[in-house]
């Protein structure tokens, strides 16, 4: 069954700014969204993550995100040119149902992981996250970027001193690498994390670096010297994948140039290529 339509609909609140999208989330290790549109109604998605759609749903490419925060050319043009900062397109893909009925619109995960359901009303309109956890929101929320004001956090938080921000009333997803936790954590309650799994957190939550400390850790720890304190109260979503643990751990497996051999079938790996002769030093 499709989630229920995000609260605020009663007439007494007051008009929410995005579009209320229902959804449902599939699959375990590989997840997709299936988003479902009212007529009218549309969602914004990162470049790469459409997966498909029904036939009344048009595309369109725009600059920034599409929300009523972006006033005139100049505003669209500095929305998207904050993308750039994070790496990120100039553009992101709007997709409206322009049919008569609901349809449905599917989105998929980058790589293995949990595809986290943010309902921006429940953390008072504001999430933190990674510059490359985003997948796709209702049209009106709005996505910017958030700049740390710690030096200590830009210059050794491992993902920089810029994250993405997600703003407004609606409903937005963001991709957790490998399993999802979620910690709600109390006032003064301080949780120390590896800086590459941080997925994001709310607003309250107070973000910094701490170093490992000790030489022995530092230098023979291997977990790197620096990890993030995140201190309560607030909310804080952690991936135990992050993606450049994945790719690195894919480059190390990588063949060398020129090498087709890496020696995983054999029982003396990478020594039973040097003993094959076909090693060249």
């Amino acid at each position: 069954m499709y989630q229920d339509k995000l609260p605020n609909q009663s007439s007494n609140k007051k008009q929410m700014n995005a579009h209320e999208i229902d959804y449902k989330i599939y699959g375990e290790e590989m997840q997709f969204v299936e988003i479902e549109l009212d007529p009218q109604e549309g969602v914004v998605a990162e470049a790469g993550t459409f997966m498909m759609m029904d036939d009344a749903i048009t595309m369109n490419t725009i600059f920034g995100d599409g929300s009523k925060q972006e006033k005139g050319v100049l505003g669209k043009l500095f929305s998207a040119g904050k993308r750039l900062l994070t790496g990120e397109s100039l553009f992101m893909t709007v997709f409206t149902n322009a049919g008569v009925g609901k349809k449905k619109i599917s989105f998929a995960s980058p790589y293995p992981g949990k595809i986290v359901p943010i309902d921006l009303m429940e953390f008072g309109g504001k999430f933190i996250c990674q510059k490359d956890a985003f997948l796709c929101a209702a049209k009106g929320v709005s996505i910017g970027i958030e700049f740390s004001k710690k030096l200590g956090r830009g210059l050794f938080g491992g993902e920089g001193f810029i994250m993405q921000k997600i703003e407004g009333d609606g409903l937005g997803f963001v991709h957790a690498g490998g399993t999802m936790a979620k910690r709600v954590l109390q006032s003064g309650e301080v949780l120390r994390v590896d800086t590459g799994c941080i997925v994001g957190f709310t607003q309250e939550i107070d973000y910094d670096i701490e170093f490992v400390g000790g030489i022995k850790n530092t230098i023979f720890g291997g977990e790197g010297l620096f990890f993030a304190t995140l201190r309560g109260p607030g909310t804080v979503y952690i991936q135990s994948l992050p993606f450049s643990r994945l790719a690195g751990r894919v480059l190390a497996m990588a063949p060398r140039t020129g090498s087709g051999k890496k020696g995983e079938g054999s029982v003396l790996g990478g020594i039973g290529d040097l003993l094959d002769g076909d090693n060249r030093f």
